[in-house]
């Protein structure tokens, strides 16, 4: 069956939308030690989605360092807490790999922000929001992506907690683990129409400011 897809989705039609989040084992990790076990199993799967999370700041002036990284498979995710590892030897080591895919959504932002933790030379990542423009898509956040081309609703609701507090809540560790997890899905979803090319795209109507006379 034909995909139909929108280069602009309709924010309002989302909240209809069956919700959608990581079904699998989440592991937060905070040593070293944990670290080093945790990337030598990364590196050793076909396929890995990425994101970062960073507390937010609500006083002008005032920016916090990148919190989180989260790193899924199909399966299980991994919560690594960077403001308790820093950009440890083995973080480094899975920044730097050149052989494992590695998918992420505005994966330039988060790369800039992990660089103001330390000195890493970028390995094998793709960025899904320059693959989507490919196919006609110009709604770029990860909300609306799997909206768009999944039929599913993502939850945004814990996009602005504190992500540097003690231990993390149970709605935190779900809502990271997700927005990893869904890059994977995205990716899969996006290589399967550019390989069949049975989707059509439908161009929003709306006027932009600019055409408004």
């Amino acid at each position: 069956m034909t995909k139909i897809l929108y280069n602009k989705f309709d924010k309002a039609l989302i909240s209809s939308l069956p919700l959608i989040s990581f079904e699998g084992r989440i592991v937060v990790v905070i040593s070293q030690e944990e670290a080093s076990r945790a990337v030598d199993f990364l590196l050793s799967q076909p396929l890995l989605g990425v994101d970062t999370e960073t507390r937010p700041s609500f006083k002008r002036g005032c920016q916090y360092k990148v919190s989180l990284l989260q790193v899924a498979t199909e399966d299980i995710c991994f919560l690594f807490r960077l403001n308790h590892l820093g950009l440890s030897p083995a973080i480094i080591r899975f920044l730097e790999d050149t052989t494992t895919p590695k998918i992420g959504l505005s994966w330039h932002d988060d790369l800039n922000g992990l660089r103001k933790l330390g000195t890493f030379t970028p390995g094998h990542f793709i960025d899904l929001q320059d693959h989507v423009k490919e196919i006609g898509i110009e709604d770029l956040s990860l909300q609306k992506l799997y909206a768009n081309m999944m039929g599913r609703k993502i939850s945004k609701r814990q996009q602005l907690s504190n992500w540097e507090r003690d231990i993390l809540d149970d709605k935190q560790k779900l809502y990271a683990a997700t927005d990893a997890w869904a890059c994977i899905q995205l990716y899969k979803e996006l290589k399967q129409l550019e390989q069949t090319n049975d989707y059509q795209l439908i161009i929003s109507k709306e006027k932009n400011e600019t055409d408004i006379p």
